[in-house]
């Protein structure tokens, strides 16, 4: 994965978590979950990416860009499998870390 940080406001972060759905708000809980877990399907991670206001693009084979709060990731969609790994979902959290979302606040 690749991040690109740029500036992100915190009333931005705030407005993002409070408009996800419980499903939403499972996968969320599930990607800061200790020990990291290797079945969160990549549907439930863009579904949301989009619910926090990301932006999505088609990038080259299976790679997916996201841009979010200014930052920008670059993921492997998973195939054939439906899940990622564990590695992914760590840099999924530190991509939502980088785009500065506090999920906390909200559970």
């Amino acid at each position: 994965m690749q991040t690109l940080p740029l500036k992100a406001t915190q009333s931005d972060e705030l407005l993002l978590v409070s408009g996800l759905n419980s499903k939403q708000r499972r996968t969320l809980k599930a990607i800061y979950a200790n020990p990291v877990p290797g079945n969160i399907l990549w549907t439930d991670i863009e579904s949301l990416f989009v619910a926090l206001g990301a932006t999505v693009s088609q990038g080259r084979g299976s790679r997916v860009r996201f841009a979010l709060n200014g930052v920008k990731a670059v993921f492997h969609e998973p195939h054939p499998e439906k899940e990622i790994c564990k590695g992914a979902v760590k840099s999924v959290r530190e991509f939502l870390e980088n785009a500065e979302v506090d999920f906390m606040s909200d559970f």
